[in-house]
């Protein structure tokens, strides 16, 4: 959304208002100024004593008359004195406090009141606060302070990936990453080192370069691998054979990790096949068809914590203090500082829920299963126990088997070969503008019927898919042909910056059209007035009828 900030026009005889309060023996004169009706007119002879108004240029002295102002009615003349402070004349801390309430949209519109606010809005704090919410950490850090303010940066950036999301609604490229002998069981995407790892029934975990599509480095562990994760400092690989693999990034190495027998290390308690795991900063998170999701400690390699559930363990995902669980059919949410059980969703899905995604800020949790369904759901960290089910989705033919979340883009892959995009930016609400109570929570719960067709399905496999993944102008799938499908988004940017410019070229064409009419048209008083009477008609307007006009 553009906006068009225009500045206040004013006059430069701009004349000052001078205000005296006067004794109460004499009257107050209001030259050619108007009272309006008010309650309070009836007390103003009480309450207001004289008052003297007058205009004059700096320099000069008011000039002193009376007035009675005890019939307001009469006076037609006379106007209510008022004081209209702005916003803007607020200190600059408080109105940053204030500005610290408003969300993305709601700022820009404030920058368009004033250059003052302009400046304020724009190296306002709340940018980086939005850019985290959303998609956390960039991969690269703002810009210095020498190149321009910290804040701007933030906001640059957070604009930049704003318009970078809108693309995945546009043109593509599909690129096949051929290496696999058998079905693709994993695929995960590290944006952040341009890194996509996938692994499968092939007993084989390849690493390939985003860029180029080529394999970087493979490693064969001798069983089907069915979870990959990784961030730039560690990578993790578990199958069947309950075992977790763990590579750590490679100092000076061009892409991190080298998949070499002497670098692997190995952690084992499990009592069965490895589904599922995850990273943060100090923990890894692994769960398996042994029912328990084991947190272990990224620094010692030490299982920390086992939390035990009532059925095989599909997907998990943890955010900040908790971790949510996908076990058999229903969804788990624990409490990692106390090792509590903080959210279940009973029977989730009919059938088992095989698939699990989170928002970034960990209120949303996308749950995919075996009926084909997606839902998606909102966890009040601030109410034990409650949830809300926000909307469901019912895109696909067979079973959800993976789902992948880069705001504001849900992507599903499913056992009909399909994927599905769901923009669920008009679901989400920032922490700002929510605040649930018990009695909204149960009157909102009535509301669940709530089905939403998905704005894209990206067709091409006729075959499950088991894995995808998702970054910030790619999408990666895998499934039972073995080939890694990569949908590539960056031509669409392309097209939108081509787009915006040809638009605003447009746009100030039009502008100069309109501003300089004589100017565009030629010299001549007849030739102007036909020029101008052809750019206030329509394209396809009557021309004998602007003939008409011209001749006349």
């Amino acid at each position: 959304m553009a906006f068009e900030c225009q500045e206040p026009s004013g006059s430069s005889d701009n004349s000052e208002e001078f205000v005296e309060i006067l004794p109460k023996d004499q009257k107050v004169e209001l030259e050619e100024q108007l009272v309006p009706e008010n309650p309070w007119e009836s007390n103003w002879s009480n309450s207001v004593g004289e008052i003297e108004i007058s205009k004059s240029e700096p320099g000069d002295i008011p000039k002193k008359a009376s007035s009675d102002l005890s019939n307001p009615r009469s006076c037609k003349s006379e106007v209510l004195l008022t004081i209209n402070p702005t916003i803007a004349d607020l200190p600059p801390a408080l109105l940053s406090d204030i500005l610290n309430y408003l969300g993305p949209k709601e700022l820009g519109i404030v920058s368009c009141v004033s250059t003052s606010l302009q400046r304020l809005v724009s190296k306002h704090r709340a940018w980086k606060e939005f850019y985290n919410e959303r998609w956390g950490l960039p991969a690269t850090p703002p810009l210095p302070a020498t190149a321009f303010p910290d804040e701007n940066s933030w906001k640059d950036l957070f604009v930049n990936r704003e318009l970078r999301s809108k693309t995945f609604m546009g043109k593509y490229s599909v690129d096949l990453l051929h290496g696999h002998s058998e079905a693709i069981r994993a695929v995960f995407i590290l944006a952040s080192a341009k890194l996509v790892f996938t692994a499968g029934y092939d007993r084989t975990v390849r690493m390939w370069d985003m860029e180029d599509g080529l394999i970087t480095s493979s490693r064969s562990l001798g069983c089907t691998i069915r979870a990959v994760s990784a961030d730039t400092k560690l990578l993790v690989a578990g199958g069947t054979d309950g075992f977790i693999h763990c590579w750590r990034a490679v100092e000076g190495s061009q892409h991190l990790f080298d998949l070499r027998d002497q670098n692997e290390l190995r952690l084992w308690e499990h009592g069965g096949p490895i589904t599922s795991l995850a990273l943060d900063i100090a923990r890894i998170y692994s769960g398996s068809w042994d029912m328990t999701v084991r947190v272990w400690d990224r620094s010692s390699l030490k299982c920390a914590k086992v939390l035990r559930h009532s059925d095989w363990v599909w997907a998990l995902s943890p955010h900040d203090m908790t971790v949510a669980s996908a076990a058999g059919s229903d969804i788990y949410v624990w409490d990692t500082s106390s090792w509590s059980l903080m959210t279940v969703i009973e029977n989730a899905h009919n059938g088992n829920a095989y698939s699990l995604a989170r928002s970034r800020t960990g209120d949303f949790l996308f749950t995919g299963g075996e009926d084909g369904k997606i839902h998606m759901f909102e966890v009040f960290h601030y109410v034990p126990g409650e949830y809300l089910q926000v909307a469901t989705w019912f895109p696909h033919s067979g079973p959800v088997y993976s789902l992948a979340f880069e705001f504001p883009w849900l992507v599903s892959a499913s056992g009909d070969g399909k994927l599905a995009l769901i923009d669920v930016r008009r679901l989400m609400r920032s922490d700002r503008q929510r605040l649930w109570t018990r009695r909204q929570i149960l009157k909102a719960r009535k509301n669940l019927d709530r089905v939403e067709p998905p704005q894209r399905m990206l067709h091409g496999f006729t075959t499950d898919l088991f894995s995808v993944g998702i970054g910030a102008d790619r999408i990666v799938s895998g499934g039972e042909e073995g080939v890694g499908k990569v949908w590539n988004f960056t031509r669409a940017l392309e097209l939108e910056g081509r787009a915006r410019a040809l638009r605003g070229i447009r746009l100030e064409n039009r502008m100069r059209r309109r501003k300089h009419p004589v100017e565009m048209c030629g010299k001549g008083d007849q030739k102007a007035n036909q020029c101008l009477i052809a750019t206030n008609n329509p394209v396809n307007g009557n021309r004998r009828g602007m003939s008409v006009k011209v001749k006349g």
